[in-house]
This record gives C-alpha cells, sequence and structure tokens, in this order.
C-alpha cells in the first residue's frame, strides 16, 4: 500500500511503496540518491549496484520523472541525516522501480523559492511552477484557512449559502464584466463585483446570519494586491449593531492567527478604532501600517478605521460619488441634511487595516427606501433611473426588513499577509498576470464568427 514520504519515520525496517515526482538526483560513487517529492514532501530513495538492472533503471531517471518505489525504511547513516526534513533521519532502501511517466526537461526551475523566475514564464507554465514546496505550502495554508472560517462561523449558527454568479448590471463603483444573453438579443448578465445586494436581500428573507467564501470580478487595473476575480469572506448580519460587527471580525481574525498562524503575534488587542479623518491627517491615507518595526513580518498590527464620509466629490465627471458604496447607512436619516450638505455626511462604514492594507470592509446598511433613494440622488441619479436600476432591492424594502449590515474580508489580501508573500498572486492557485491575461490557458482570446453570431454580437473592424 501507497505511503507518503512524510509517513515514513513511523514504518522503520517496514515495506513500504512510495509515488512522487524526482525532484532531485544526486550520485555518489556506485550510489543513487533520488529525492522523491510527493503529497507529503521529499523523501531520499536510495539504489546500489547490487541489483543491476535496478541500479541500470534508477541511472536513467531525470528531474520531475513520475515514478513508483518500493523498499525497506532504514535510517541513515551516522552524519548523513538531513535536519530540514521531518524524516530527515530515514531513507528508502529500493527494491523495485517503476517508470509510470517522462517529462521535459522544466523551462523553469523548480528547486527554488521561484522569486527570481520571470512572471511570464512562472504564469505560462503555472501547473509547473505550483509544484515547488513554497506554494504548495501556500495552498495547503489557503485551503486550512477556509476550512476554519466555516467551522468558526457555523458554529456561531451562521449559514453559508450561495448566491449567483450570473447577475445583474448596476452602478456600484467598479467596471462590470458582462456576459452577452444569447437567448435574450442585446441584454448582458453582470458578473457580480461582490454579492451585495443579494446579501442584502437574504436579511429581507429572514437568514439573519448569512456568510459566503465568494468569487468576485471587478474589471479594473490589476496590481499585487488586485486581481480581476478575487475570492472574500461575506458577512451580513440582522440587528447587529456596528459595535456587534466589529466584535465579531475581532474574533474570527484572533481564532485564525491561534489557529491557522500560531507563530504570527497580534501587536493590540482589542484592535484599535481609529477615526477616519485622524488617521488621514496623521498618515496621508487610510490604511495605516501600525506596527511598531515595520521589517518585523510576523507581528500583524490590525486596526478599525471608523466614521467615514459618507460621500466624495469626483472632479472628473463633477458628481458626489459614495465612498463605500451607496447601500452604506448614513449617519442621519434627516434626508434634507443628506441632500444639502453631503460633504458633512458620515456613515456608519468601517474598514479593517493590518500592516499597511486593507483586508476588510464593510457597513450598516440603508433599509429605509426614502433614505437609499436620497443617497441615489446625491449620486446624480434621476428616480426613474433608480427605479430601473434597483427597483427590486426598493420594492422588496417595502414587505418588512430588518436593519441589517455586514463587513467582507479580502481573502487572497490577507493570506498573502500571513504568509508573508509579496503579492496575493503567490497565494492563488491560477492568478492573472499584472495586465490580467492567463497566459497557460491563453485567455482572453478571440471567439469564431459562429459564437458572435449567437450571441448577436459584432466584431469591429
Amino acid at each position: 500500500m501507497r505511503v507518503f514520504s512524510n509517513e515514513i519515520s513511523k514504518k522503520e525496517n517496514q515495506e513500504v511503496e512510495l509515488k512522487g515526482w524526482v525532484a532531485s538526483r544526486r550520485d555518489h560513487g556506485q550510489i543513487i540518491f533520488i529525492d522523491l517529492r510527493d503529497g507529503g514532501g521529499l523523501a531520499q530513495v536510495v539504489f546500489g549496484p547490487k541489483n543491476e538492472n535496478l541500479y541500470q533503471l534508477a541511472d536513467s531517471l531525470r528531474s520531475e520523472w513520475v515514478i513508483k518505489v518500493s523498499g525497506a525504511v532504514k535510517r541513515r547513516p551516522a552524519g548523513m541525516e538531513n535536519p530540514d526534513l521531518e524524516n530527515g533521519q530515514f531513507e528508502i532502501q529500493a527494491d523495485s522501480l517503476e517508470v509510470l511517466s517522462q517529462a521535459e526537461t522544466p523551462p523553469l526551475p523548480l528547486d527554488t523559492d521561484g522569486y527570481e523566475v520571470n512572471e511570464d514564464i512562472r504564469m505560462k507554465y503555472r501547473y509547473l511552477d505550483l509544484r515547488r514546496p513554497r506554494l504548495q505550502k501556500n495552498i495547503k495554508l489557503r485551503s486550512q484557512f477556509f476550512q476554519f472560517i466555516r467551522s468558526h462561523l457555523i458554529e456561531k449558527e451562521f449559514v453559508e449559502i450561495e448566491t449567483p454568479i450570473l447577475g445583474k448590471s448596476t452602478p456600484e463603483g467598479a467596471r462590470d464584466y458582462l456576459v452577452p444573453s444569447r437567448l435574450q438579443p442585446g441584454k448582458f448578465y453582470a458578473l457580480p463585483q461582490s454579492p451585495q445586494q443579494y446579501k442584502q436581500l437574504l436579511m429581507v428573507s429572514g437568514f439573519e446570519k448569512y456568510f459566503q467564501i465568494a468569487r468576485c470580478f471587478r474589471d479594473e487595473d490589476t496590481r499585487g494586491d488586485r486581481q480581476p476575480e478575487f475570492t472574500q469572506l461575506d458577512i451580513e448580519t440582522s440587528f447587529m449593531s456596528e459595535e456587534d460587527i466589529l466584535a465579531l471580525t475581532e474574533e474570527f481574525c484572533l481564532e485564525a492567527v491561534k489557529k491557522v498562524f500560531p507563530n504570527k503575534k497580534i501587536k493590540e488587542i482589542p484592535f484599535p478604532r481609529l477615526d477616519y479623518q485622524e488617521v488621514m491627517k496623521k498618515h496621508q491615507n487610510d490604511k495605516p501600517d501600525l506596527r511598531k518595526d515595520k521589517n518585523n513580518p510576523d507581528e500583524l498590527a490590525f486596526g478599525f478605521v471608523v466614521n467615514f464620509p459618507m460621500f466624495e466629490w469626483k472632479e472628473t465627471e463633477k458628481r458626489w460619488d459614495a465612498v463605500h458604496h451607496p447601500f452604506t447607512r448614513p449617519k442621519t436619516e434627516n434626508i434634507g441634511e443628506i441632500k444639502k450638505d453631503p460633504e458633512k455626511v458620515l456613515a456608519f462604514q468601517y474598514d479593517l487595516v493590518c500592516n499597511g492594507y486593507e483586508i476588510g470592509g464593510g457597513s450598516l446598511r440603508s433599509y429605509k427606501p426614502e433614505i437609499l433613494e436620497a443617497v441615489f440622488e446625491v449620486m446624480g441619479h434621476s428616480r426613474e433611473e433608480i427605479k430601473k436600476q434597483f427597483g427590486h432591492l426598493l420594492e422588496a424594502f417595502e414587505f418588512g426588513v430588518p436593519p441589517h449590515g455586514g463587513i467582507a474580508l479580502g481573502l487572497d489580501r490577507l493570506l498573502a499577509i500571513l504568509l508573508n508573500e509579496p503579492n496575493i498572486r503567490e497565494v492563488i492557485a491560477f492568478p492573472k498576470t499584472g495586465d490580467g491575461r492567463d497566459l497557460m490557458m491563453e485567455a482572453p482570446n478571440e471567439i469564431s464568427p459562429k459564437q458572435l453570431k449567437e450571441l448577436h454580437l459584432k466584431k469591429e473592424n
């Protein structure tokens, strides 16, 4: 029966079978050493000259070939142990070998951490890049983190609910990714920038505690901490105050660090509450790095930024826009005040920051239709536009809607911080390049004239 490399320390003097990739090969005189890499790590396999056929087959092995090996687990000779490996005191004395698959020479080195390799090469051959131990560790810890999220929130009686990917294009901030409808000529779906309206409708539905590990899409310029598609932890609750939601978020972060990343140290507990205006005056940005030693990667300085303005002036467009999004609840229910002095209106909005990054944001939501309509009017939307774009939500609010609010945490960005990675591409299995391309799958790509015709689209010359 097959065992993994990290299990051989429990199998001393027993016959085992391993399957995996040839990570490296070393020839010492008449002895061949192979490091076999599998899902458990690395194991050293030794081939001696006594079995001539076995030795000759081992001599043909090359990097990244896939093999099956069996043999007895033995302790390494004194002085030959490898303290860097979990099973570094043991090795396999091979007595059989089968080549399952040969491999071409990889177009990029796999025995380094990969930072020195050109990004385009790494993204084109991502399936090879992912073989390196650093990325294997990152993706496995990502899985463990997601498992923690689910168990932590379900214990608190949150319900995990999936919301649609194909939805309606509405003016919420960033540019939408659009999907043409074949059955409805000239009409389009939009991929969700977030599940914002759906989660608010779930509150109307009576699901008081919702969460989702949600895929989100925004057609905006990429950078180190941003991708066209990303993953967020989406939380929405009914009848909770702003402080209730901040306390819930803080508890989540403390437990996540304790259970999944115990090597990290949190600078200050409880997390400080930072006034937006004071933060901007002191740090000149709204995502300050609160660490005393900015070069200490194992220190986490969390903080909540609160008291955001509700609106900001868009000079190029000559109009007011919502700082967060239009569904945020203003800290006043005086509609005249909202319309007359939008620059003075504060919002029930809050951001979670850590080590100089915004890793989460949320708000209490406007649940009274007249407040939501006033906000849209300040943003320059006519009543007709409001009804056309958001009539479904306003209608739902006429059937009894609880006060509600929530928060969304950017999981890719948070994981990059927790894993000491320079950008979020290092914690995503198949990310896009800096200019939004998938070099491995060659996407985006052109589609055939037949597909264009089916979608009722024409390509410009």
